[in-house]
């Protein structure tokens, strides 16, 4: 059975370890507002949403919508999942062809703790992952935020970047959701046991977490290494390199590049050679690269570091405010894990 262990984290070697502080005391003090790129044209089969949910899973929203609309959930779309416990934001769309959708809509959701903010037509339906940034204004209160060193901490992140970790809400309580995928991958994964894929995105998350840590554990998270998959910064695009020159280094010293960690799956790699940080992962955790690999799961990758997108703070009586962007895919808690000690991070 495995066990979370107690991945590396990036501060802790110049500050020592965070103080104890508290984060998510009530919803209010985790704000999620999810960000398109794009807007609504206006016309079409699909009609779009955006609410603001409390206290309640992108799924319940989803469940909601599909109900009050008498469609199936799958006529609905989303582009991410969003945290529970918060206040969240993010369009969701309903396929309506010929059909208005009913006039109490917005109420009945209103009575369910779902705001309505703004609806419009589009000819198609909102697909998985095409927000480009996730906008967070968080509230973090307690011993760490009195700590004189909190601020340069704060600053340390917003100068250097952040270890792009999974957060602890993938593995869910007690990494029990890891279990449960260790146990799936071992008898073939199915994806009839697995409809959401989640099992595989959370053996994904624990691997790739193991390899940040260990780059972390040797400095070289965010240095170019020869043989590295790295990722232009604010995109998915990606290139190999075989040497590492002064043109690179600086690029990175920049935020301009990151190395990348992979996302276990099938495929082939941009270079032949497996990385050491990859073969350590084939030696340590077989099981689960392997039941990866039979599962079909299609090889990625994913950048070591993010930068965060118009950081500020704000001083409280006795909390702080603090409101970013990451891009889709990361996590907020990899930042508040950086400040606080807290038991969601042990």
């Amino acid at each position: 059975m495995l066990n979370l262990p107690p991945w590396q984290r990036l501060l802790d070697g110049h500050f020592g370890a965070p103080k104890p502080g508290q984060y998510r005391a009530q919803p209010e003090d985790f704000i999620v507002d999810e960000q398109l790129d794009f807007t609504p044209e206006a016309h079409g089969e699909h009609l779009w949403l955006r609410l603001e949910k409390r206290h309640q899973t992108t799924l319940d929203v989803v469940k909601s919508v599909s109900r009050l609309c008498n469609v199936t959930p799958k006529d609905i779309g989303y582009s991410g999942m969003k945290d529970r416990v918060a206040v969240t934001r993010q369009w969701v769309s309903v396929h309506l062809p010929g059909r208005e959708a009913p006039a109490e809509l917005s109420a009945s959701l209103d009575a369910l703790g779902i705001k309505v903010l703004e609806q419009a037509r589009h000819p198609r339906k909102l697909k998985r992952g095409v927000h480009r940034t996730n906008h967070f204004t968080l509230r973090l209160s307690g011993e760490a935020v009195q700590a004189d060193d909190f601020e340069q901490r704060w600053q340390a992140l917003c100068t250097h970047g952040v270890a792009n970790y999974f957060g602890p809400q993938r593995f869910g309580p007690g990494g029990r959701n890891l279990q449960r995928a260790e146990a799936l991958l071992a008898k073939g994964w199915r994806k009839r046991d697995d409809r959401q894929g989640m099992m595989l995105s959370t053996a994904r998350s624990f691997l790739f977490n193991e390899l940040l840590s260990a780059r972390l554990a040797d400095g070289s998270w965010c240095q170019p290494l020869p043989g590295d998959t790295l990722m232009l910064d604010g995109t998915q695009s990606v290139f190999s390199v075989d040497e590492v020159d002064d043109s690179l280094v600086a690029r990175a010293g920049e935020l301009d590049i990151h190395p990348t960690g992979v996302l276990w799956g099938v495929g082939e790699r941009a270079k032949q050679q497996i990385t050491a940080y990859e073969l350590r992962l084939l030696v340590q955790h077989p099981a689960l690269c392997e039941g990866l690999e039979k599962s079909g799961v299609k090889r990625a990758q994913r950048a070591l570091r993010i930068r965060l997108l118009a950081p500020q703070l704000r001083r409280e009586h006795e909390a702080v405010e603090l409101s970013f962007a990451l891009p889709r895919g990361s996590f907020a808690t990899a930042v508040v894990s950086e400040l606080i000690e807290h038991p969601d991070f042990v």
